[in-house]
């Protein structure tokens, strides 16, 4: 009996988290506080909660997170367009062809769900290999794990948007293709910097506590 009725408060734990980190992307998401329009591309902090989440909540449930991600991301850009939001939605022409690409749902997808996967990879890993960890370490690791779900996803949207989308993005900017690498490179510094020194600061504040209390609880 006693495994039952901890097994059904587990479940309604992990339920009740679900629902609060679905609110919390969905919320920034769609007001001023997640995503930040700026005259090139949209930045963002949105890959936090679906960093926080996958390290409480296991891969699974970190996909899930960077799924609604992805799925925010393509709704924006369908609903206020930016410059490159052709990269972002097949609903935008692509500069010089008059039509969309499907590569532009794996571009708003792809990089968010594993965003929900490798931080909790790096986590999961260390903290199985060294199980007795002391605060000092695990705050380490959890920033750690913060800033490769910030880099995971600047990574591969821009390198992907580099590898898919070079001559459009040349063409929308105005600019030779020689000078994409640089264009976008620019970005990876102005954004995702601070995108990942944001995700290495908060992470690790928030999932001590989360996790300590889920332990407890348990």
């Amino acid at each position: 009996m006693t495994s039952i009725n901890g097994n059904r408060r587990s479940n309604v734990q992990t339920l009740t988290l679900m629902a609060m980190f679905t609110a919390i992307i969905l919320i920034m998401a769609f007001t001023s506080v997640g995503l930040i329009n700026l005259p090139v591309i949209k930045a963002t902090i949105l890959h936090i909660p679906v960093i926080i989440g996958a390290i409480v909540l296991g891969p699974a449930a970190g996909a899930y997170f960077g799924a609604l991600f992805g799925l925010t991301s393509l709704i924006k850009n369908i609903m206020t367009p930016s410059l490159l939001s052709f990269a972002f939605t097949p609903t935008v022409a692509v500069p010089g062809t008059g039509h969309g690409s499907p590569w532009a749902i794996f571009i708003c997808f792809v990089p968010r769900i594993l965003v929900g996967i490798t931080p909790w990879l790096l986590y999961a890993g260390i903290s199985r290999s060294v199980p007795k960890m002391n605060t000092g370490g695990r705050t380490a690791l959890l920033a750690g794990a913060g800033v490769l779900g910030a880099i995971t996803n600047t990574a591969l949207v821009m390198g992907s948007i580099f590898i898919l989308f070079k001559d459009a993005y040349a063409a929308a900017k105005n600019i030779p293709a020689e000078q994409v690498k640089g264009a976008i490179l620019a970005i990876v510094g102005a954004n995702g910097i601070p995108e990942a020194v944001a995700a290495g600061i908060i992470t690790p504040i928030i999932c001590l506590v989360m996790l300590k209390l889920m332990k407890k609880t348990r």
